[in-house]
């Protein structure tokens, strides 16, 4: 006890930063977000942000905290690319009561502990109450079409008038269910049922109902274009591209079928020598430079080549004239890239007439290659004739040049006759804010993915936090009668200690859900308490599951309401949430806690004790 006394008059350094520097989030919570700038002090230049991913990107973190905490977001972004306020948000809250926890003289070993077991608890409340996508199949009449409905078909009709030469046509999901018989009548499989895709993706939009509508349409028609089994019901979220064009209006977004891309005005007279003729393609993975090696490439110690006495001019102009050579041999005239290609290969490839688009995906290089028998190389000096595609095309779009003071054009890059590639095009007059709405989609789009991939979704508008909040008060009730039955010993001490942080933990939830609340404009923090707190205490004595629980940001019935959601219709929108994003979202911010928690221990305490005491404070995750 001796040590824990010491550690905790101690300041722990790391949980104070995190907790700081988890501030940053409350602003990006909820339907109403809130765009800041972030001004660089040395350089002067700013950045416009509205989402957690782009303000900690944007902020120069030097201390161990403020690394770990952008590589924690970043690992997050990439794969779910929605989440992140919600995982630093949780983060600094557990952080503080973390730090609850020790001032109260609990253990780095309880702490660790307790909050595992309460982790397991709210990933037990997620598991039972999933709510089923097949449950949300169509079973609502296409007469009394939804608002997302009704603005997609809109949406449709205008782009079919703006777009020449794309059929933009609704595509009615139930149309696509393929009814298979049999001539001798022995066919008992049932098909499956087809989600609701709309109503889905309604209850996932939490606000962003224009971006969503893109996101439906860009669904549907790959849906179309490719003719997938219905029981592979997905979203292919490695068909889908994106392309901003600044200086029109937002409501000019569209989707397009192809893969649409921005061309500086020099590359624009190659596209317009090369429009719409059948091309010679390649597919360079990694970027078009004399100075690139793949990741992981190590050059040899102690070796000196004759050409490393070269200048550097000298090299990149041999390589350059090797590579030139080899695509003018192969009578390439499209060149995907998915990095960046240098200055001075883009120029001499356009003396040629040749196209070189950079920053391609990578699973749009896998869709070239499969349609035009491409095989994509890491270096260009690596060409053959058997890596060249044949069939691609090239297809002026859109010309730029009236709507932005820099000249450029939209070309459309299709891979054959019929391109299973579709573009989300989407447009700002305000230059600063195309990366929000470029973030806005990639974070809609992933939402429906995942809810197809899960085939489950969770409760929303915090149902489902309302619900772990109500589990894990009932744990610390359980603990407190635990300890008023039994007499003082060192396992009921342990309960004591499992009760407090069960309790900090649920707080920590309440804070989350009560600052998303405020972020409505509806709400003042202590309405917002009060309104969870009575929720909480009509659950308690109905025995709560999910269903007990209004969907708390939707709206306030009057001034003085505490429970508002129960005399909703029937067909008012459902809010939901993704199972597998909440769930990664909420095991990352506890384990951000703990790995700061224990460092902060480490560098207190000194990993180099041996001592019993000194051990009990370190846990190894």
């Amino acid at each position: 006890m001796l040590e824990s006394t010491i550690l905790n008059h101690r300041q722990h350094v790391g949980l104070q930063k995190l907790s700081a520097l988890a501030g940053v989030s409350h602003s990006c919570l909820g339907p109403n977000k809130k765009y800041k700038f972030i001004q660089d002090d040395v350089c002067g230049e700013s950045a416009l942000a509205c989402s957690c991913f782009r303000i900690i990107e944007s902020l120069e973190l030097t201390c161990a905290v403020g690394q770990l905490v952008h590589e924690t977001i970043q690992a997050h972004q990439n794969v779910y690319h929605t989440g992140s306020g919600c995982l630093l948000f949780l983060a600094g809250a557990w952080s503080r009561a973390a730090l609850d926890c020790l001032q109260r003289g609990i253990s780095v070993a309880h702490i660790i502990s307790a909050m595992s077991e309460g982790m397991d608890v709210c990933m037990d409340v997620c598991r039972k109450c999933t709510i089923s996508t097949e449950g949300l199949a169509v079973k609502r009449d296409t007469a009394t079409s939804s608002g997302l409905q009704l603005q997609l078909a809109e949406k449709l009709t205008t782009n079919a008038s703006r777009v020449s030469n794309v059929n933009h046509k609704t595509l009615n999901i139930s149309e696509q269910r393929k009814i298979k018989l049999s001539r001798h009548f022995c066919e008992t499989k049932p098909q499956p049922q087809l989600p609701d895709i709309t109503h889905i993706a309604e209850g996932l939009s939490h606000g962003c109902d224009d971006t969503m509508t893109l996101v439906v349409e860009a669904f549907q028609r790959l849906l179309k274009t490719n003719q997938q089994d219905t029981s592979q019901f997905m979203f292919d979220i490695s068909k889908v591209v994106t392309c901003v064009l600044p200086g029109l209006p937002e409501q000019h977004a569209c989707v397009v079928p192809g893969c649409v891309v921005l061309l500086s005005a020099e590359q624009t007279l190659v596209a317009h020598h090369l429009n719409e003729q059948h091309l010679k393609v390649v597919l360079i993975n990694g970027d078009l430079s004399d100075t690139y090696r793949h990741l992981g490439f190590k050059r040899l110690k102690g070796v000196q080549r004759v050409s490393d006495q070269l200048s550097a001019s000298s090299r990149e102009d041999e390589w350059l004239a090797k590579v030139v050579g080899l695509l003018l041999n192969l009578e390439v005239k499209l060149i995907l890239v998915s990095g960046l290609a240098s200055e001075k290969v883009i120029q001499r490839c356009c003396t040629h007439h040749v196209l070189v688009v950079e920053k391609v995906k990578v699973s749009v290089l896998k869709t070239f290659a499969d349609s035009t028998g491409a095989i994509p190389v890491t270096y260009a000096t690596q060409l053959s004739k058997h890596c060249v595609g044949s069939g691609a095309g090239v297809k002026i779009w859109r010309d730029l040049g009236s709507h932005d003071s820099k000249s450029a054009t939209a070309v459309n890059v299709s891979a054959g006759m019929s391109s299973e590639l579709v573009t989300v095009v989407l447009t700002s007059c305000v230059h600063g804010k195309l990366q929000a709405l470029e973030d806005q989609f990639w974070a809609c789009a992933y939402r429906l993915h995942h809810a197809l991939k899960d085939r489950a979704l969770l409760p929303g508008a915090g149902r489902t936090e309302m619900l772990c909040i109500h589990h894990l008060k009932q744990l610390v009730e359980c603990s407190r009668e635990t300890n008023h039955s039994q007499q003082t010993t060192r396992g009921t001490a342990a309960n004591h200690y499992r009760g407090v942080v069960l309790h900090l933990m649920a707080e920590g939830l309440i804070d989350y859900i009560s600052t998303v609340m405020v972020n409505t404009g509806r709400f003042s923090k202590v309405k917002a308490r009060m309104v969870l707190s009575r929720q909480l205490q009509n659950c308690n004595k109905h025995l709560g599951i999910s269903e007990n629980f209004s969907q708390l940001f939707l709206e306030d019935d009057g001034e003085d309401s505490a429970v508002f959601s129960e005399m909703k219709p029937v067909e008012a929108l459902e809010i939901y949430d993704n199972l597998s994003v909440k769930q990664e979202a909420w095991r990352k911010a506890l384990d951000l806690v703990f790995l700061v928690l224990q460092t902060d221990a480490e560098v207190i305490t000194g990993v180099g004790q041996k001592t019993d005491a000194a051990l009990e404070n370190v846990t190894l995750l």
